[in-house]
């Protein structure tokens, strides 16, 4: 398996770093999609994420990588181990990310009929897809917005139910699937079905650094780790190593912090001054700035919190505004302004 680059080498980009490692600390955030120009480590990130997560307690035999406190009735595999041997037996395994490709077909997606057992014995069986393999996970999709609608439909029930259905070939399937989604894409390319956009708690945009120093940076980092992948992991392991630690530090500590009601109002204030549809908006915002108090260390969330969560977890959930040709990130931090003051 090739080496991946080291989250913690990458140069800049501090807002698409941070929202990935607040769904690493909470997964109810609901997944992140990072928007912006080509050749700015959007995949780069996201791929560096897997060797960067602690590892998981996964049930023996379980196809569906379910974990010790998942209902056993949820899952096809767990509610047969567990008739009969009982207690499920464990192991560790590292968080799945899992790559959905453009071309994927709905069977790969979703499972289908194992043909080879079908064949050789005759029995209907069912190999579990992409889906299943990203339960208790992550599920990237690069260039999300180019997705086919059909996958796109699978994908918004998916994320809603956090369960997957087959119905095919005879088969009639349920199985666990809940997982953070994580999308990446040009913007020049098309815009994402609003369907699909509601899914993701976090929305980044990424830009082409502007200075000279990051720039030379970024290219002198790449440089190395494509002359020799393995030092180049060895010299930033211990960073990695630092924050995995502190990922787990900040899950451990999650349930501990609180959301003040004060807290509350501020982002349900925020919400209302900028018009954003339904209470997503303040639900991500609070999980969101409980997650990033968690990882820093702090007993509760707070505005500072709020104010740095608001972007990511507003932007994409604004109308248009044929008066105010301003960006949606303009807008919030307008609004931001305005109620937090400078």
């Amino acid at each position: 398996m090739p080496a991946s680059f080291p989250f913690s080498a990458l140069v800049g980009q501090d807002e698409m770093k941070l929202a990935i490692l607040l769904t690493t600390v909470d997964a109810s955030i609901g997944g992140v999609l990072v928007f912006g120009d080509r050749g700015t480590g959007k995949s780069t990130a996201v791929r560096a994420l897997a060797a960067l997560l602690p590892e998981q307690d996964a049930v023996d035999g379980c196809r569906y990588g379910c974990g010790p406190l998942s209902p056993p009735a949820a899952c096809p595999d767990c509610a047969t181990l567990r008739a009969g041997r009982g207690k499920a037996r464990l192991h560790k395994r590292p968080v799945p990310v899992v790559d959905l490709p453009l071309g994927a077909t709905e069977d790969r997606v979703v499972g289908a009929l194992d043909l080879e057992r079908a064949l050789s014995q005759g029995v209907k069986a069912f190999e579990p897809g992409l889906l299943a393999r990203a339960n208790r996970g992550f599920l990237y999709i690069d260039e999300v917005n180019l997705l086919e609608d059909h996958l796109v439909d699978l994908l918004i029930d998916v994320a809603a139910s956090g369960e997957n259905v087959v119905e095919r070939e005879g088969l009639s399937i349920r199985h666990p699937a809940r997982f953070v989604l994580v999308g990446s894409g040009n913007p020049e390319e098309g815009e994402l079905r609003p369907q699909l956009l509601d899914r993701f708690g976090l929305s980044v945009e990424v830009k082409t650094p502007a200075d000279l120093a990051t720039r030379i940076e970024v290219v002198r980092r790449r440089d190395a780790f494509e002359r020799d992948p393995e030092a180049f992991g060895a010299h930033w392991r211990r960073d990695d190593l630092k924050l995995r630690k502190r990922i787990a530090a900040a899950r451990e500590r999650l349930p501990a912090v609180g959301v003040p009601d004060a807290v509350l109002e501020r982002a349900a204030s925020l919400c209302m001054a900028l018009g954003t549809d339904g209470l997503r908006g303040e639900l991500t915002l609070m999980r969101a700035a409980r997650a990033l108090a968690a990882f820093e260390g702090d007993a509760a969330a707070g505005d500072a919190h709020l104010k740095r969560v608001a972007a990511p977890a507003l932007r994409h959930r604004l109308r248009r505004n044929p008066l105010d040709d301003a960006g949606s990130t303009v807008r919030v931090q307008r609004a931001v302004q305005e109620l937090f003051g400078p």
